[in-house]
């Protein structure tokens, strides 16, 4: 987070953004063989994500989110509130 945080700030003069994604748990192979049913249950949207959903937020980014720069955007169903 820190890193992104002082990359940004010094990359802006340059009109280089620097975001990072904090996924949660995503239907991959890494998290087939978890006890989803305990993790789904800590998850306030009750459901693991998608690779999809990873993958519109970068794209979110990249493409539509001209002045944001310094973000850790969290797409883990709101696991850490």
């Amino acid at each position: 987070i820190g890193f992104t945080k002082s990359l940004a700030k010094e990359l802006a003069s340059r009109n280089i953004r620097v975001n990072a994604v904090a996924p949660g748990f995503i239907q991959t192979d890494m998290t087939k063989d978890l006890p989803v049913d305990k993790i789904v249950e800590r998850i306030p949207l009750k459901t693991l994500g998608k690779p999809e959903d990873i993958a519109k937020t970068v794209k979110f980014l990249a493409v539509d989110a001209a002045y944001i720069t310094g973000q850790v955007i969290g797409v883990d169903g709101g696991l850490v509130i």
